[in-house]
């Protein structure tokens, strides 16, 4: 995934911009990126990889965060939502 690419798609929120509330804000706990125009409150989706940037902006994290590419990352969340509506419907 490139710093440009979105990752919240449903609040159209980029990875850079992310990247750049950790390291502005350096928040205390993965749930407070939310405060970043919203990320990770719509479906729920880019919830884990949100989880992956805060622990590789830690101390202790790696170097980087394995992201999938813009087409796989929007196959991938294509089929959650798909299965979080099938879900639904039962």
């Amino acid at each position: 995934m490139q710093p440009d690419d979105n990752l919240c798609l449903c609040f159209h929120i980029t990875k850079r911009k992310v990247m750049n509330y950790i390291r502005i804000e350096k928040p205390r706990r993965a749930s407070q990126i939310s405060e970043c125009f919203g990320a990770g409150t719509g479906c729920g989706w880019c919830r884990p990889f949100l989880q992956r940037l805060f622990e590789q902006a830690s101390p202790s994290g790696k170097n980087n965060a394995e992201l999938p590419d813009r087409k796989e990352y929007s196959s991938l969340r294509k089929k959650y939502m798909d299965e979080k509506k099938r879900q639904q419907k039962l």
